[in-house]
């Protein structure tokens, strides 16, 4: 996995799966429940699962052990089997941010390198648009963020082979 950005208000990192593309997408999007750590919760309760949906207007979000719901996300491209876009609607607080303008974007491009090796690009960006601390988001960066959700990503798509 390696990090690079230009952009000091975005996080940029990609990584490498041996699947073809068509399911190096699909493993993110249908199984991102494996991909996104429980712990990463903005309910009180504990989560149960967290759902993707990959269409546009789809959103993402956690449905919590006593059936609560935390939407915290807003999909604005799919494209299979290149491209997602989803909105990150947390605030530097941690808390649900209701305002689109004051939300950033999260761009998961998939691109085959050969019949089965796929690069996925990660770029978490527009941090700036969440106002006052924004720069904290900068530490997705480090293992506990983004690089921890890749990680899992990248299990999963061994669990689920090709």
């Amino acid at each position: 996995m390696s990090t690079t950005s230009q952009d000091k208000t975005a996080v940029h990192l990609d990584i490498v799966v041996a699947v073809p593309v068509e399911h190096a997408f699909r493993v993110f999007t249908e199984n991102f429940d494996e991909i996104k750590p429980r712990e990463h919760n903005l309910l009180s309760v504990p989560v149960e699962r967290t759902v993707l949906e990959a269409r546009v207007g789809g959103t993402a979000y956690d449905i919590g052990t006593d059936g609560s719901r935390c939407t915290w996300g807003r999909v604005l491209a799919c494209e299979p089997p290149n491209r997602l876009v989803f909105s990150w609607d947390i605030s530097p607080r941690w808390q649900i941010e209701t305002d689109p303008a004051r939300t950033s974007e999260v761009e998961v491009t998939f691109t085959a390198e050969a019949p089965e090796r796929t690069r996925v690009v990660l770029e978490h960006r527009h941090l700036d648009r969440h106002g006052d601390g924004w720069q904290g988001f900068l530490t997705l960066e480090t293992g506990a963020g983004w690089p921890l959700y890749l990680q899992r990503y990248s299990a999963a798509v061994d669990r689920h082979g090709a």
